[in-house]
């Protein structure tokens, strides 16, 4: 217990300390076999609150042996390197909790159960990064509005999750969970794959059992893609589901919170807890008819006869390995009662200009916002791009900020070419997208695979990213849902549920029923290496 407690000590300060920064090379490290014996391996919300119920383990118990598990893997072993901060108060917040249980009070389904969120959310005491070394020092003075409502309902914040940095939206060449504050996240069933990003240390952490769930954020991809590769049950709600109030934004138009979890059943609980109206974040206004929903209440086996299913085939051609797991997929579904019929989004890619624009020109207000109101040590993009230049050792030894420079040029939220482009992107993306394949079956929900297998972790080249299915929902701002489907070459593949704006209990009833059929999440294995990587397309990956 003194080695655990002198390293969560230490590594409370990592994000301040110069001998946390990482190295810029990215190498796999060597991978020993790892001989998995953890106790609550794979054991999810319900089962643990039981075995709290029973007395057979406590909320400062599961708080230590997650952080012992942190150890073991993410700092020693495979070295994952997903958690880049601990929360120093995590025991003490424990030990309340555990003292309200035996009071005869409980908050609710996660009350006791430890939660790793993205860094780029806000939770006291701890520093708020989003991977950059700009902001190493910063400790906002409050919690996110996600983090208040985790906290009210009895969750313990373990720490913070390294990403890919700023979100993935610095350079038009990053790497997925590589950030110049945390370094590189490793993919836990092949180390030298990539994790996807952005929400990668989440992804990897749940993945390896190092919490019970976790929290990502997503702009386009970045909880769905990091799920699918980490064997995860991912979901991005509908934007104005969950505040944003308290994250380090991208784009107001397409920006969200979402669960990332080992199973439907967690996600929503998870989301349960986080979602709800805020005057902080006027987007929520529209939510009032599922902020106190109880979508796992919504769950039930064999839930799959009779629902009408759109696949979206043209999104098989990701790759054949991706095709041959989604047609087992869709015959496991038929063999349940489900209808499959082929179908398509017809405006497929007409946003992507469009969408780039939108994300361009909110990044930069709404990144300003967010400093000077939290009072962070650099308040503007035009002082953070200076800071990379006069820190490019440390911070761009990689990659640049071509991201970055062009946002720095757009015109602003009043620019007719801006208000023209959001347009554009959400009616091609919902109302002729998703919501025109929809009303063609008409289907309950269309599906695709989520991405493809995960790439070669590559610093000269960047990420080769092989494409997605999940777009459409991410510009509408529409709900998707990516749930386990299989793997390829031990590599996991993801399947992506999307529906209509706040369809969340939907998907996950539906995602619910094909996961309990199907069962095909498998556990981490920890290897050094898959073998020869399959090609990418080269596009640039999740933010």
């Amino acid at each position: 217990m003194q080695r655990l407690t002198a390293w969560l000590a230490a590594a409370a300060l990592c994000c301040t300390t110069s001998a946390c920064r990482p190295d810029p090379e990215v190498p796999a490290p060597p991978s020993p076999p790892v001989v998995d014996d953890f106790a609550y391996a794979e054991v999810g919300i319900v089962d643990l609150q039981e075995a709290m119920a029973r007395g057979e383990t406590s909320s400062h118990a599961l708080v230590e042996a997650y952080l012992a598990r942190i150890i073991a893997l993410d700092r020693n072993g495979p070295k994952l390197n997903a958690v880049i901060e601990l929360n120093p108060l995590a025991r003490s917040e424990a030990s309340a909790l555990d003292a309200e249980r035996a009071a005869g009070r409980l908050r609710g389904p996660l009350h006791g159960i430890p939660v790793l969120i993205k860094d780029n959310i806000d939770a006291t005491p701890m520093v708020t990064s989003a991977g950059s070394l700009a902001l190493a020092g910063f400790r906002p003075g409050s919690d996110a509005s996600l983090v208040k409502r985790l906290r009210e309902a009895g969750a313990v914040i373990l720490g913070k999750t390294n990403l890919s940095e700023w979100a993935n939206f610095r350079s038009t060449r990053s790497i997925s969970g590589w950030s110049s504050i945390g370094g590189q996240t490793r993919n836990p069933y092949a180390l030298d794959r990539s994790p996807c990003g952005s929400s990668s240390g989440t992804a990897v952490a749940v993945a390896a059992n190092l919490a019970v769930v976790g929290v990502g954020t997503e702009t386009d991809g970045s909880i769905l893609c990091p799920a699918a590769m980490n064997g995860l049950v991912g979901l991005k709600p509908t934007v104005g589901l969950v505040s944003r109030d308290g994250i380090v934004p991208i784009s107001s138009s397409q920006d969200t919170a979402g669960p990332m979890t080992r199973s439907v059943e967690d996600a929503a609980l998870l989301l349960a807890a986080i979602a709800g109206r805020d005057p902080e974040d006027p987007v929520t206004a529209d939510n009032s008819v599922l902020s106190t929903f109880d979508f796992a209440e919504q769950l039930r086996r064999g839930d799959l006869r009779g629902v009408r299913i759109g696949l979206l085939r043209d999104r098989l051609s990701i790759s054949p390995e991706v095709a041959e797991a989604t047609e087992r997929a869709i015959g496991a579904m038929r063999d349940a009662g489900a209808i499959v019929v082929d179908t398509r989004i017809p405006t497929q890619g007409q946003w992507d200009d469009d969408e780039l624009e939108v994300l361009l020109t909110e990044f930069r207000p709404g990144l300003e916002r967010y400093l000077q109101r939290s009072q962070a040590p650099v308040r503007t993009l035009d002082a953070l791009m200076e800071y990379n230049r006069l820190h490019a050792s440390q911070v761009m030894p990689l990659f640049g900020q071509e991201l970055f420079e062009q946002a720095s040029r757009r015109e602003g939220l009043a620019s007719p070419a801006y208000i023209a482009a959001r347009m554009r992107a959400r009616r091609a993306a919902g109302a002729e997208g998703i919501d025109a394949a929809l009303r063609s079956g008409p289907f309950d929900v269309l599906v695709a695979p989520t991405t493809g297998v995960a790439w070669l972790i590559d610093p000269s080249q960047g990420d080769r990213f092989p494409g997605e299915g999940y777009g459409a929902a991410a510009v509408a701002g529409y709900p998707a849902l990516t749930v386990p489907m299989g793997h390829s070459n031990g590599l996991p593949l993801g399947l992506v549920f999307m529906g209509p704006a706040w369809s969340e209990a939907r998907l996950l009833r539906i995602g619910y029923a094909y996961e309990q059929l199907t069962q095909a999440r498998q556990p981490p294995t920890f290897r050094a290496s898959a073998g020869a990587p399959t090609g990418g397309a080269g596009r640039h990956a999740a933010h």
